[in-house]
């Protein structure tokens, strides 16, 4: 072979190499679109607001794409604050659910024998809240609708045909609800206005439909847009909030080192925000603005009253540069933070989180300000930028978010607290109770707010810890962070992450999430008898499980063995001996070892969430 052979040779095989390559980045990008769409809602808002009657005047314009294969010939609105009326389907839930959540309902009873009286049924005229649509156009021609609760039903003159971008045009008035629930005035702190879901918002249309929930208790989904809006208010109020102010030389507040004065009784905010799902805001007169630019990384803002306790204001200046290691922390172990702002608010009743930003009670300890911040924050990533339908798959946002967020806390404060013990402990208490409903249950459906809390917070985080347990810490954190590259902004489902992680371990995993999330089945192993060096295991939940083990020899030695899920078709990487994989129909598992032996310990790392840790060691 001559040398220009050889060289044809080499050249040819190069590029049938770089062809394989670009096969299989085209296949990893075409698993990641093919198929896949979202609508586009693109929102220009103004609003006037009298913060002596808490009313407020608004007009609407969205440019609505329909990138769905499918013809809608109707939409839906979400009308949020029509749920704080005597009427309404949250009021009736508050007075028929066993356990209300506690800032909706008072106990007018004993503690014995509780009696809960809902808030919202107290409220009077001017206390409830409501958006009231007075017209609707579609591209410029009036529509049609029916309210019904919190959800407004459109029919629409001419359907929407797929790839088509059509206008509507609303005028509407609103009341600001009491604080009862995230959303309302005058807070428990004193905070003036927490506006959260404040504006008729348009439904989510996807793959499974449309998704107009009535507004009972739970959180919310929407449809990515880029949203404009003005806000006009007493000069005298802060506002924080959602986006970019635009006019930051105009309204000073903070926003900018220039003295400003305004002329007028009144200044009109500018706000943009790119590629969001929703839009809130907070104002007060009391507002301290501080501003803390994070390292390649955006600006923090920070906005709390100033007739907070001493303690409290000193808090609020302690957990900023906090804030700024949190933010670092999650753009590292998720990915990077998209926009250019983060705002730490408060106001509303807790914790909750929003586009770009938290609301959250200010008058707090030092340690808790640190880490509902901590945990609200974490929710940018899991909701706001992923935002999994939390109506349907809460625990994928609140446990996730809890995971990362209790890392995070654990770095930033420099603690050596022994993680997710209290996650495990308040799953396996709920999946003993008789009380626990699987996870596919829509977060409105639960029987008990306690089970709803404990299945979104706690297991949902157990199912993120407990994965670890099962394809390996490494494959997890990996994981992590290729389901933030391939779902950023695209509404992933939970099987989209259980799809993720086995393309990261080369493991099968449906089993996991049909088990641990779609049924109640539950993790008992027990070591069912020792035999000189024979040991024997048992499965007694129905819920299987690859096995880590320790065994102590009578020679005081030991040694770790891992039995494989004969359905994993694999193993996790482990630096102990590899026994043959265990089939989920044999209830029974025996092996021999190479000495006599003195103690078994099923799951030393105590990862797995097994129900009945007392059968799972031998010996002493």
């Amino acid at each position: 072979m001559t040398k220009i052979d050889r060289i044809r040779v080499f050249m040819t095989a190069l590029a049938v190499l770089c062809t394989l390559q670009i096969q299989a980045q085209d296949a990893k990008i075409t698993y990641k679109t093919e198929g896949y769409w979202q609508q586009q809602a693109d929102y220009t808002m103004a609003i006037d607001m009298d913060v002596k009657t808490f009313q407020f005047k608004g007009s609407q314009n969205i440019k609505y794409t329909n990138h769905s294969p499918d013809v809608l010939d109707r939409v839906y609105y979400h009308l949020y604050f029509n749920a704080f009326q005597p009427g309404s389907e949250m009021n009736a839930r508050l007075q028929s659910i066993v356990d209300p959540d506690y800032r909706m309902a008072t106990n007018i009873g004993t503690s014995e024998q509780p009696v809960y009286e809902s808030r919202i049924s107290k409220l009077k005229d001017d206390e409830i809240g409501y958006i009231k649509v007075k017209s609707l156009a579609q591209n410029g021609k009036p529509l049609q609708f029916d309210v019904e609760g919190t959800v407004m039903i459109v029919t629409l003159n001419k359907p929407i045909v797929s790839g088509e971008t059509v206008e509507f045009d609303m005028e509407f008035d609103g009341q600001v609800p009491v604080q009862i629930r995230r959303s309302g005035r005058n807070n428990k702190e004193g905070v003036a206005l927490s506006m959260a879901q404040w504006y008729p918002k348009l439904a989510e249309y996807d793959d499974e439909g449309w998704h107009a929930d009535p507004y009972i208790s739970r959180e919310f989904h929407g449809v990515w847009g880029n949203f404009d809006v003005s806000i006009t208010i007493d000069k005298d109020y802060t506002i924080a909030g959602t986006g970019y102010l635009q006019n930051a030389d105009e309204i000073g507040h903070g926003y900018t080192d220039k003295t400003v004065e305004p002329k007028t009784d009144k200044l009109t905010w500018k706000f943009k925000a790119p590629n969001v799902h929703d839009f809130t805001w907070a104002a007060d007169k009391e507002y301290i603005h501080d501003r803390v630019q994070v390292p390649d990384g955006p600006m923090l803002h920070f906005f709390y009253k100033s007739s907070l306790p001493k303690e409290n204001l000193e808090n609020w200046k302690k957990m900023q540069p906090k804030t700024v290691g949190l933010m670092q922390y999650f753009s590292e172990h998720i990915g990077t933070y998209p926009y250019d702002q983060y705002s730490v608010i408060q106001g509303g009743d807790g914790g909750m989180e929003y586009g770009m930003c938290t609301l959250i009670t200010g008058k707090r300890s030092y340690g808790s300000l640190v880490g509902v911040t901590a945990h609200e924050m974490a929710h940018s990533w899991f909701q706001f930028i992923l935002a999994t339908n939390e109506a349907k798959h809460e625990w994928v946002d609140e446990g996730f978010t809890e995971y990362i967020s209790d890392l995070a806390m654990q770095k930033v404060m420099n603690t050596n607290n022994k993680l997710f013990t209290s996650a495990y402990n308040r799953y396996i208490g709920l999946a003993v109770s008789g009380y626990e409903q699987p996870l596919t249950t829509h977060a409105d459906r639960y029987n008990f707010n306690q089970a709803y809390s404990i299945a979104a917070y706690s297991k949902g985080c157990v199912f993120i810890v407990q994965l670890g347990y099962v394809i390996g810490d490494e494959h997890l954190k990996t994981t992590i962070k290729r389901f933030y590259d391939d779902f950023a902004f695209k509404h992933p489902k939970p099987m989209d992450f259980v799809r993720t992680a086995e393309r990261v371990s080369g493991l099968e995993l449906d089993w996991y999430y049909m088990d641990f999330a779609q049924t109640i089945n539950v993790i008992d192993y027990a070591v069912e008898s020792v035999n000189d060096k024979t040991i024997t295991l048992a499965r007694l939940g129905a819920m299987p499980m690859p096995i880590d083990l320790t065994v102590t020899y009578a020679d005081g030695t030991t040694e770790d063995f891992y039995i494989p899920l004969r359905m994993m078709r694999g193993e996790k990487p482990t630096s102990a001996r590899v026994l043959d994989d265990w089939a989920w129909a044999f209830q029974n598992y025996s092996f021999e070892t190479s000495k006599t032996v003195k103690s078994v310990q099923i799951d030393p790392s105590n990862l797995m969430a097994d129900v009945n840790k007392e059968n799972n060691r031998f010996g002493g």
